[in-house]
């Protein structure tokens, strides 16, 4: 192929396009280099996620030769679609490089420059405490190279630039670890860099036909995922300065732009990890903090939030491991092809043998996702969508979904009613008055008062030191907890449940249905079964094994 010296409509989304397919080919690569996996998530999903969204707006454009529409589309696509807080920098620097080309009317050398610098003033004033050492220096650093390269040389061709800039940003890549000693103790480069020198070798691809490196064999294997867990504290801290917040708030803000300064004050006194991009109207905010109402409160006060969703980060490391492995090859993010119903339900589930039985009980759409790797509003409005009904059921079986499920009514022509389940136990016994020839009207009633009949218990793992109104907790104990917090503090998982057991069943309760997930063996489950036929003899009980992560045991009591 030619040379180009100009790239007009047609090879800004040929760029694009090959960005798309970079970032997917390496994200499982770059989330091994990720050394925040509770607080960052996962940074190539991230970063693959956003770049699908920008792929799906300019796919939806009316005229995809026009510049102007193409470059609107990257600009929305990214602000919109952007996921987590590696996907919000992205939107950013994508944001910062589109509205320059779009007013040069297209990217030369002189253009690429000016654009580089605008992705990285973008992408700074977008993030409250900048640290160096990450995405933010790698583009600080491939701006300068194109600035210095081209005072060098007025003449210099786009390709030669291109490269030269790839190779600068490159190099401080390399250096990430000298500037953050958390990378060089882990052995490896800023995982968002990365990511982003994908961008300029995509650039390279259609400027001079040059090959986008493949993945190298083992490339970001540096450490098993336990210890990744177990640096994840002090990690953070050093990232960031704050190592203990517990939840990641995302949401679209819809308020006047004089408002924001107040906002990002208000936030940056209730947590950290800040992002806040966007511009006439519409914010894309994202932040750390252990006060997810003073979150929210903060941007009521300055308009209207929407499709917010609540991550719990301290159980976020294993579930994104379920849905790494699990779900990227189920199918069961397709509706249930079924015959048409008055009303369809939607659920959310983690574990095969979960989503098999919400399956069985009638759900028609199951959306991956639990404690941690909420789903989307706009997930789950595609699963709403997708099903063969004008009037859905969602059940969000996570008090974190639930205020994102709530959005999706408004969203679409479909009649939507969220039953707001807490639990998979919850879930399942809302299933139990299921009707689908009935309205939705009829449906929720009475699958909210099933759901809020059930006795409902979890036993997990805990992540840190603590204290309970039962005592002390120290890492590594396992917890039984109730809907209204830990009630036995134990050493083995199967202490844990029956000490659970004891305090949820009572007389009068007929059944126990008990959901094995990851952690829980044989020998647990019949201990369980046999303290209840001994202390409880009057229920019946019923295991399922749901191979849900996190929780060993989930107990449904009703």
């Amino acid at each position: 192929m030619s040379t180009l010296d100009h790239l007009g409509a047609a090879e800004v989304r040929g760029v694009i396009e090959a960005y798309r397919v970079a970032l997917a080919a390496h994200r499982e690569p770059i989330n091994r280099l990720n050394v925040y996996p509770v607080p960052d998530g996962d940074t190539g999903t991230n970063m693959s996620l956003t770049l699908g969204s920008v792929a799906d707006e300019i796919a939806g454009v009316d005229d995809p030769d026009d510049l102007g529409q193409v470059c609107k589309a990257i600009s929305k696509g990214s602000l919109m679609g952007a996921r987590g807080n590696s996907g919000v920098i992205l939107s950013q620097i994508l944001r910062g490089m589109a509205d320059v080309v779009a007013q040069a009317g297209g990217l030369d050398a002189p253009t690429m420059a000016r654009a580089l610098r605008s992705a990285s003033d973008a992408a700074y004033q977008a993030v409250m405490r900048p640290v160096e050492g990450t995405i933010l220096t790698v583009v600080r650093a491939a701006a300068e190279s194109a600035e210095a390269t081209l005072a060098a040389d007025a003449t210099v061709s786009l390709v030669d630039l291109a490269a030269a800039t790839r190779a600068a940003a490159q190099a401080a890549l390399e250096g990430t670890p000298e500037l953050l000693p958390v990378l060089k103790e882990a052995g490896v480069v800023d995982a968002g860099g990365t990511g982003f020198v994908l961008l300029l070798d995509a650039l390279l691809n259609v400027v001079d036909g040059r090959e986008i490196p493949a993945p190298a064999v083992g490339e970001g294997t540096v450490r098993s995922d336990a210890a990744l867990v177990e640096h994840t504290a002090d990690d953070h801290a050093a990232h960031e300065g704050v190592g203990d917040l517990r939840y990641e708030v995302m949401y679209f803000l819809e308020a006047p732009d004089d408002t924001i300064p107040a906002f990002k004050d208000v936030w940056a006194g209730i947590g950290d990890s800040i992002v806040v991009v966007g511009g006439d109207g519409l914010w894309n905010c994202h932040i750390h903090t252990d006060d997810i109402g003073a979150a929210i409160e903060a941007a009521l006060d300055a308009g209207r939030p929407r499709n917010i969703r609540v991550t719990d980060l301290m159980e976020q490391v294993e579930e994104e491991r379920w849905v790494r492995e699990a779900g990227a090859e189920s199918t069961d993010d397709v509706p249930v092809v079924r015959d048409r119903v008055t009303t369809a339900v939607v659920a959310v589930a983690a574990g095969q043998g979960v989503k098999r039985i919400f399956h069985s009980l009638g759900a028609q759409g199951i959306v991956a996702g639990g404690q941690s790797m909420n789903p989307s509003t706009a997930e789950l409005l595609d699963m709403v969508e997708g099903v063969n009904a004008d009037q859905v059921v969602i059940l969000p079986n996570n008090k974190n979904i639930i205020p994102v499920a709530e959005q999706v009514d408004a969203l679409t022509d479909k009649v939507v009613r969220v039953i707001p389940t807490r639990g998979v136990a919850e879930g399942f016994a809302a299933l139990m008055g299921y009707d689908p020839e009935a309205p939705v009207e009829d449906n929720a009633k009475e699958m909210a008062e099933l759901a809020s009949a059930v006795v409902a218990g979890e036993v997990t793992q805990a992540v840190r030191d603590s204290t309970s109104e039962v005592g002390p907790i120290a890492k590594g104990d396992f917890l039984g907890i109730a809907r209204d917090g830990i009630k036995v503090v134990a050493a083995t998982v199967a202490e844990a449940a029956v000490g659970l057991l004891e305090v949820l069943v009572a007389d009068g309760h007929e059944i126990v249905t008990i959901i094995e997930g990851e952690g829980s063996t044989a020998a647990d489950t019949r201990r369980i079964t046999e303290w209840l036929a001994e202390h409880r003899a009057s229920v019946s009980c019923e295991v399922h094994h749901g191979g849900q992560p996190l929780y060993p045991y989930l107990f449904g009591v009703e």
